[in-house]
């Protein structure tokens, strides 16, 4: 018989019921005979608080709340890539279809992957192998980009007694372990708790650079496969723009991105835009690698959440198998925001700006389950799973709590600056307030991936922009004419590398990509081309005197230098020293 308790108490998203004293916590349960999705957060005797991830409209006391004795928890298999979910794993299509309406109706219940869909399963081991946590028990071709490995539970070892070959759904036993007497069939498919994290044999330094191609990121303040970072900024800096560019172009096998509280009209453009993106490295359908969590503003306010969770569990499942997985949330300020919300209705004590005491080590354990990983079973795969939240801090207030927490556990900060997006510099990435705590691993790989002078380079570059922020001052007060021959090309230099290099249009086909090489061939001809002008500075030498127009020129359309036109490009830097010294 299905245990219940009783409603006895309403608060928007927070429902409490009664009857409730062998509950645990964060057990799923169905709320009023619509059978809405709700989670325990709060025990006291027989009284549960339940946060409800549906709209609660029409529910009062006296409705039953029916327990599940189930922790809140996706489904795991082959069928996710391409798919597009709530926050809660619904995936919206099949809502779509069974509703009859572009609206999710109260209650519906619809399975996070398919359980009708066969699947060509391909044994990677033979009856009478020992296998353990972790250990491939065959692979399925789940999209043209990415082959689905089917591993052994973490918590199961034994001896293959059975194993098929064959199409199977993902509900189907494909294999038979035994241990100890025990037999166990195992499917394709799994159930894991979103709040717990996946386990991995061991984690390790992060030195691989994620290659975005966003070249602010890329030569300035880069990030790791497995590392952590976080993109603050107010209305309107490109916040979302980002995280989009990052999900199209990283270098990642799987991304899995996060529309977290967002504001419909942006989720919309995500959905409708990514469909119809193409993979850059392969030609297919960049969907084929994807998977996509909306949870916009309108939809209850719970359920944002639970979607950071569930996204960055579907991402450890495939980091398990051995893929570079990078997640995209966007916003976790909307995400804490939810926490603030259902913290004041459960009426704890507040913490700063009302946000909960336990604002902090939420925000930690979330950044926490990035890293690169050796991960569970005999071949060791290495793997890695990088996460950048983007926060929405209100009135651009970096000091708020919530940017705070996040900068606290993530080593990558990308500042965006207001100023600069009203002067339409996009990225808007502050290149004096951000940072990257990842620079000296990064550059000992590109030294030897890319160029040697690659450190040098971007060394020279930061200081040249951090000279012209100190002239600015003076310009301010007596104009550039008060500057010696010296410092104007300082200034000069420094508008080169931000309108020429650092900034960046998302939307042109050309420039909304750089690879590394091309990345240092720009920076290494705009350097040359400051260091021939000054050494060229001697005496009573005005700047005007030495500047070569037509190579400035040549320098300002490198951005736009197809791959294919490339040999020009290389032979930029030469042909500015020859220049200069002819």
């Amino acid at each position: 018989m299905e245990q219940k308790g009783t409603i006895i108490k309403v608060s928007g998203p927070l429902v409490v019921a009664s009857g409730m004293q062998d509950a645990k916590m964060y057990e799923v349960v169905r709320v009023s005979e619509e059978r809405l999705v709700g989670e325990v957060i709060e025990l006291k005797g027989d009284l549960a608080s339940i946060q409800v991830y549906e709209e609660t409209g029409g529910l009062g006391p006296g409705q039953p709340v029916y327990r599940t004795s189930e922790l809140l928890s996706v489904t795991l298999g082959p069928g996710m890539l391409t798919n597009i979910y709530d926050g809660i794993q619904r995936p919206l299509a099949l809502i779509a279809d069974n509703a009859k309406s572009a609206f999710i109706r109260r209650g519906i219940e619809v399975p996070g992957i398919d359980l009708e869909k066969k699947w060509e399963f391909i044994p990677a081991v033979a009856a009478g192998d020992a296998v353990s946590g972790g250990d491939v028990l065959g692979t399925v071709e789940e999209t043209s980009l990415i082959t689905h490995k089917i591993l052994t539970p973490p918590d199961m070892r034994g001896v293959v007694k059975k194993i098929e070959k064959g199409k199977f759904t993902v509900a189907e036993p494909i294999v038979v372990i035994e241990h100890e007497g025990t037999s166990h069939k195992v499917p394709m498919l799994r159930v894991w708790p979103i709040r717990k994290p996946r386990p991995v044999k061991e984690k390790s330094i992060p030195t691989e650079p994620l290659v975005t191609g966003q070249r602010v990121i890329d030569a300035f303040f880069p990030i790791v496969k497995g590392g952590a970072g976080c993109v603050p900024g107010p209305f309107g800096a490109g916040k979302t723009v980002i995280q989009q560019q990052l999900a199209k172009w990283a270098d990642a096998d799987i991304i899995v991105y996060i529309g977290c509280g967002e504001r419909g009209n942006e989720m919309t453009d995500v959905l409708m835009e990514f469909p119809e993106l193409t993979d850059p490295k392969t030609g297919k359908p960049l969907m084929e690698r994807t998977v996509l969590i909306a949870n916009t503003s309108n939809m209850p306010v719970a359920a944002r959440e639970a979607s950071v969770y569930t996204g960055i569990t579907i991402a450890e499942y495939y980091r398990d198998m051995g893929y570079k997985v990078a997640l995209m949330a966007d916003s976790t300020s909307r995400w804490a925001e939810a926490m603030r919300e259902m913290s004041g209705r459960l009426e704890e004590m507040p913490g700063e700006e009302g946000y909960p005491a336990y604002l902090g080590s939420r925000t930690a354990a979330f950044y926490e389950r990035a890293g690169s990983v050796v991960c569970l079973g005999k071949d060791s795969r290495e793997a890695s799973l990088t996460v950048v939240g983007a926060v929405s801090p209100p009135g651009g207030d970096l000091s708020e709590p919530v940017t705070q927490n996040t900068l606290r556990v993530t080593k990558v900060f990308w500042g965006l600056d207001a100023s600069l997006a009203y002067k339409r510099h996009f990225p808007s990435i502050n290149w004096l307030s951000s940072y990257s705590l990842y620079n000296e691993q990064v550059d000992a790989y590109m030294n030897k991936a890319v160029s040697s002078d690659w450190q040098d380079l971007r060394t020279k570059a930061m200081e040249i922009l951090q000279q012209e922020a100190k002239l600015e001052e003076i310009v301010r007060l007596v104009g550039v004419e008060a500057l010696s021959p010296h410092e104007q090309l300082v200034l000069d230099t420094a508008k080169s590398l931000r309108e020429d290099f650092l900034q960046q249009n998302a939307f042109d086909e050309t420039d909304t990509y750089t690879p590394l090489k091309k990345q240092h061939l720009m920076l290494k001809s705009i350097i040359a081309y400051h260091a021939a002008a000054h050494a060229s500075l001697t005496g009573d030498t005005t700047l005007a005197s030495v500047q070569q127009p037509e190579l400035k020129a040549e320098i300002g359309r490198a951005k736009m230098v197809v791959e294919a036109d490339m040999d020009q490009l290389e032979s930029l830097p030469e042909r500015i020293t020859r220049a200069f010294t002819s």
